[in-house]
């Protein structure tokens, strides 16, 4: 909804996200580097700059981006044409991913240090198809409703399968490509299409089948990155002195200075690169809405609103990291490898990977849209504190395998086994959303820092090679947030999370029993210890009474209970033997002498109880006592664990 107040809440949110990376670097330059920032004010500017870009973002994603996405997918669903889906679905991946920034930054830099192997076009568009490929398969798998573990776990085999044949130059550089294919911008609306076409095709659920559309996207790049490599590596001969590129941050930064130049042409050339970013993404909207659909946008006003806020959000939010986060960054990475204490590596990895991730818009969008059709089940902000943890601990490892060596492939391995493993034990309503959460953390501000990080520590640590060891960061960071958001799954399982409809349905539950309470008076109602839950149903149950000496009560109240009593009503009597009866008048005033245990229970349990008492006392020897059992109705109020029933 586009309103003001929309605004400032979002605006709030932002600068709390923001909160976590601020104290990051100032901890880091002050604490451990001990040196001040040239150009602090302009850091400040530019966070501040972040702030209110990424609540722009935010506001015109809800306004334009969203409702068109959902829209489009509804269209397609009730028109029933599967041909019309599929090619919206490649256009989309391909068109957002082709003129992907960081897709450009990447690739320019792995043609740069290839020897003139890899042709950075050619590889954009092996990626941007495989991307198509992978929304084409996403979208399938909606349509015909099969389980996404199902899908993911057969391309993770054919990822491995292809590590085995690929070179090694071309492997972590295929991992990395895998997580910076998800744009900002392309993920609202991927993620839109695949929950529109499950909220619209009869027995999807948009929890189950709408996500997953970001995990092929993040998936088949490897694969088709790695097949390219194999041609290009047996193929094509390397050629001596090509230039290398500027580092990946000054690339990325006006596209590259490292302080922002405030130049009205600057500005309005930022602003045009924002636009031509989108573009894509708006051409695919209107043809196949106009032209295909040959249907009016509805509330085309608002959806004009939303995509100019976007543009304008996210120009506002690269302006901002540029003045306030990339020469930081950078600079921080060098300094950080001249220490002899690694460490201070892993800690500044983790720590960078986790606020750079909470203040990802890409995340933030994902999770709000995953706490709304979740109905309340999936609390936002605890997602992505699960997933900024996931990246942290992907980064950190990462750094640690650059800093020691070894295979990247090795690790990879190893995370995909344990996703696999938590697939089958995690709730199914959360792995869809787990397999995105891999795509969503390396976009606008995560790639820059992270693979600055990553090539920074394999050109400064002896023995490394940027292009084997450089690359593979950002396919840690995109790893282990699948596994830190299945356990969160796991977790809210445990405790008994419930959604709004669930707690709904459980209050709606309980007055259907107290409705059945007064309307079958014939039936048993039993409330069941440590729950609010009760319930009435058509069951024997018995009275037991146990009438014993006062001394003689608490053995008797042990029998009972290890023969399965569960509660019982002590009252005082006074009892008179047969001799005493010829002159009772004599004893109607003397104290009890006796108890009277009254045991309510299943009337199969009598026999257990009875035989228990009467052994343990021996009341049919030479004990002292009585004990009956008569069949009682119309129960209410009886409380008995859940495993008594």
């Amino acid at each position: 909804m586009l309103s003001f107040r929309s605004f400032l809440q979002l605006l709030k949110e932002s600068f709390r996200d923001l909160m976590p990376i601020i104290l990051v670097i100032m901890f880091f330059q002050l604490a451990i580097i001990q040196s001040v920032p040239e150009n602090w004010l302009g850091t400040a500017v530019g966070l501040a700059i972040v702030g209110v870009g990424l609540a722009v973002f935010l506001l015109g994603l809800e306004v334009g981006i969203f409702p068109v996405g959902e829209g489009l997918a509804t269209e397609f669903a009730h028109k029933g044409s599967t041909g019309l889906i599929v090619l919206f679905a490649f256009m989309i991946g391909f068109g957002t991913t082709v003129a992907e920034p960081a897709l450009i930054v990447i690739a320019q830099k792995a043609a740069s240090i290839s020897a003139g192997r890899i042709d950075a076009t050619t590889l954009r568009m092996v990626v941007a198809f495989s991307v198509g490929f992978a929304i084409v398969l996403g979208v399938w798998r909606i349509i015909k409703g099969h389980p996404i573990h199902y899908y993911i776990i057969s391309g993770y085999i054919m990822v491995v399968s292809a590590t085995i044949f690929a070179p090694k130059e071309i492997v972590g550089l295929a991992y990395d490509l895998g997580g910076v294919t998800t744009s900002t911008v392309t993920v609202p609306l991927v993620a839109a299409l695949g929950i529109g076409l499950a909220s619209t095709i009869k027995g999807r659920n948009p929890v189950l089948d709408g996500f997953g559309l970001i995990a092929f996207a993040s998936l088949t790049p490897m694969i088709f990155v790695q097949f390219y490599g194999i041609f290009v590596y047996e193929y094509i001969e390397a050629v001596a002195d090509i230039p290398i590129l500027a580092p990946i941050t000054a690339v990325i930064t006006t596209k590259a200075a490292v302080q922002f130049d405030f130049q009205l042409l600057a500005l309005l050339k930022g602003l045009g690169g924002v636009v031509v970013d989108v573009a894509p993404i708006l051409g695919v909207i209107l043809f196949f809405q106009y032209v295909v659909l040959k249907k009016p946008i509805d509330n085309l006003k608002n959806v004009i609103i939303g995509f100019a806020l976007v543009i304008i959000g996210l120009d506002a939010f690269i302006v901002g990291l540029e003045m306030g986060l990339f020469s930081v960054g950078e600079t921080m990475a060098l300094e950080l490898t001249r220490y002899d204490n690694n460490f201070i590596i892993y800690s500044f990895g983790f720590l960078i990977g986790f606020s750079t991730t909470m203040a990802e818009p890409s995340l933030t969008a994902i999770a709000r849209k995953a706490k709304e059709i979740s109905d309340g089940k999936i609390n936002d902000f605890v997602l992505r504190l699960f997933v900024a943890f996931g990246v942290a601990i992907g980064i950190s490892l990462g750094s640690y395998r650059i800093v020691v060596g070894g295979e990247i492939v090795y690790y990879i391995m190893a995370g995909y086994m344990l996703v696999i493993s938590l697939t089958f034990i995690s709730p199914k309503y959360i792995i869809p959303i787990a397999y995105d959460s891999g795509g969503v953390t390396t976009s606008t501000v995560t790639v820059p820092l992270v693979a600055a990080l990553g090539l920074g520590l394999a050109t400064n640590i002896s023995g490394r090679d940027p292009l084997i060891d450089g690359f593979g960061l950002i396919a840690f960071a995109s790893l282990f947030p699948m596994i830190t958001v299945m356990l969160y799954g796991i977790i809210t399982e445990k405790i008994g999370v419930k959604g709004e409809q669930e707690k709904e349905e459980m209050h709606l539950d309980g007055l259907r029993h107290a409705i059945e309470d007064i309307n079958n008076m014939d039936l048993s109602t039993v409330n069941i210890l440590g729950t609010d839950k009760s319930h009435s149903y058509r069951m024997a149950f018995s009275a037991v009474h146990v009438i014993v000496p006062r001394e003689k009560e608490a053995e008797a109240l042990l029998a009972a209970k290890e023969a399965g009593a569960r509660g019982v009503t002590i009252m005082n009597a006074h009892g008179m033997g047969l001799e005493e009866m010829s002159n009772f008048y004599n004893r109607l005033q003397s104290d009890a002498t006796d108890s009277n245990l009254m045991f309510i229970t299943q009337t199969k349990n009598v026999n257990t109880i009875i035989r228990n008492i009467i052994t343990r006392l021996d009341i049919t020897g030479e004990g002292n006592g009585l004990t009956f059992a008569y069949p009682v109705s119309h129960i209410k109020g009886l409380r008995l664990k859940l495993n008594d029933l």
